[in-house]
């Protein structure tokens, strides 16, 4: 292993796996921690030609398997597909002992972890994370859910998995689009809590786009944010106050995602991004941010190849989104904002006439 790191939860605490070709050590790693019994690997129609390897890995280790394979995309993240996943579950006959392996990114991770996190109330799971999103961010944490019509993971739980195993070598088949709208959630851990991290990305982005077993780059990046996501989380499991800090750029890109009805046309890191962008022209107005620093995350996010406008919404379709969001109390949208890069404030209430004002400037 490249890195090994810990999410210290007291009797929740797991490890991250950070390695390259480590899919083939899978059963291995899981029969040393302990964990066994049958299981449900659930993967989509892109991520599923991962599953030959691993089945050999669990099967050569005595761990029975069985795959179901969703639609890819953010479609997937839904109350009909989780009663399809349930009937899998009865039929994969698991029981309290067995345990869910999620082989796929960020939609597969938030789909299999609560299908875990309710089935027979609660079974085990393992995050096998294929995107460099779900690397970084959404397989670690337990934060679970699905979508409904009117929002984003509006059902959910916490329930943090066994053991996150990252094989880096499974990048390689990843689109560039994919790789690209990832680099988000990298780029937002700099603004929000490691400024080396941030300039690192500015000077050094096409030597991290180097999807080889030398990649030496984009280790060391995925291990950094990994690092800064497990000391947040270990933290504050829950989001009671310090894990907000991970929503910076989520408010109102998770309101374009919807809007764009969860589709192609708007990924969820292409998204983040442009939220990211309205962030920090709020926080340039609130909290005195730079505008050396507006301009140096806008160039980072359309050097790298992410948008950082949406023409086609208006404010007031975003905000009826907003409004039902889970970073909005009593009635007011929270928003995470930035005082400098690698520090952000939480819990900002700002008054809709600037929201509405900045959206209409960054889409000028």
């Amino acid at each position: 292993m490249l890195y090994k790191l810990n999410v210290s939860l007291e009797d929740r605490s797991y490890s991250i796996n950070i390695g390259y070709d480590t899919l083939k050590d899978t059963g291995k790693i899981l029969v040393n921690e302990g964990i066994k019994g049958n299981c449900l690997v659930i993967a989509d129609s892109n991520t599923s030609i991962f599953y030959n390897e691993l089945k050999l890995s669990l099967d050569e280790n005595s761990i029975n398997s069985t795959l179901t394979v969703v639609d890819a995309g953010e479609s997937s993240k839904s109350l009909s597909k989780l009663e399809k996943l349930y009937s899998n579950c009865i039929e994969a006959k698991l029981d309290r002992h067995s345990f869910i392996i999620a082989l796929g990114g960020g939609v597969i991770g938030d789909l299999a972890g609560y299908v875990s996190a309710t089935y027979l109330r609660g079974i085990n799971f393992i995050q096998i994370p294929t995107s460099l999103l779900a690397m970084v961010d959404s397989a670690v944490g337990g934060k679970t859910g699905v979508n409904l019509d009117e929002g984003k993971n509006l059902v959910g739980a916490f329930h943090q998995p066994k053991l996150v195993l990252s094989d880096l070598k499974t990048l390689k088949s990843l689109p560039e689009r994919e790789f690209i709208a990832g680099m988000a959630e990298v780029i937002k851990y700099g603004i929000i809590y490691d400024k080396n991290l941030f300039s690192k990305i500015e000077e050094s982005f096409n030597e991290i786009n180097v999807r080889e077993e030398n990649s030496s780059l984009l280790a060391e990046i995925i291990g950094r944010c990994c690092e800064i996501k497990a000391e947040i989380v270990s933290k504050d499991e829950k989001e009671n106050d310090l894990r907000a800090i991970l929503n910076f750029g989520h408010t109102v890109g998770h309101a374009i995602e919807n809007k764009s009805g969860y589709s192609s046309s708007m990924i969820h890191g292409e998204a983040i991004s442009i939220g990211m962008v309205f962030a920090a022209e709020v926080s340039c107005i609130c909290l005195g941010l730079s505008m050396v620093d507006v301009n140096r995350i806008k160039k980072i996010l359309c050097n790298i190849g992410l948008p950082i406008r949406n023409t086609s919404l208006m404010w007031e379709e975003l905000k009826e989104v907003i409004n039902i969001d889970k970073k909005t109390v009593n009635g007011k949208a929270h928003f995470v904002l930035a005082k400098d890069i690698g520090e952000v404030s939480i819990g900002n209430v700002v008054d809709n006439e600037i929201l509405e004002n900045t959206w209409n400037k960054i889409n000028e």
